[in-house]
């Protein structure tokens, strides 16, 4: 089992793979979640997003065969946007918690001078709070399962370029 990990971890191409199959599928969930399903998703739950549209363009740039030499820095590239995800995917976990108190955004607070301002934000499309939990699986939200994978995948990106980084020295 050791041997096949540490081939995988040594071979960026299919480590790139990958990263690209898993933020494609969370993508792809989050957007069925939201756009068939109605979940609406709250302003942490959409920047949690952009992290994995980057590794996955990363990752389509990085399999082109002329990206070759490149595929060390842009692996620790998307390891860094698996980290900043993950970051953001543990900020919104302390905040479904009630360990810390949501941004602004994420409040639900409506305040307006006059009744027609106030009318125009409840008309405006629903509100999702961050510190409600839309949908969970086992105990578990989405932002604990980005948390729990992106947490993952940086930990493979960068074991995947230390180790190359060591193998190429030799």
């Amino acid at each position: 089992m050791m041997k096949l990990l540490r081939s995988v971890l040594l071979n960026r191409h299919k480590v790139i793979i990958i990263t690209a199959i898993t933020s494609a599928s969370l993508l792809l969930a989050v957007f069925i979640l939201q756009y068939l399903v109605g979940i609406e998703p709250c302003s942490l739950c959409i920047t949690q997003r952009w992290p994995h549209a980057l590794v996955l363009m990363l990752s389509l740039c990085a399999l082109l065969p002329i990206m070759a030499k490149f595929r060390r820095p842009i692996l620790a590239l998307i390891g860094l946007a698996f980290a900043t995800t993950a970051s953001i995917g543990a900020y919104h976990l302390s905040i479904e918690f009630g360990w810390v108190a949501g941004p602004a955004t994420c409040s639900g607070n409506i305040t307006g001078d006059t009744v027609e301002e106030l009318r125009r934000q409840l008309m405006a499309k629903p509100f999702a709070k961050c510190s409600d939990i839309a949908w969970s699986l086992f105990g578990v939200s989405l932002a604990g399962y980005n948390f729990m994978i992106s947490t993952f995948l940086t930990i493979v990106c960068g074991t995947s370029v230390i180790l190359n980084f060591k193998r190429a020295k030799k």
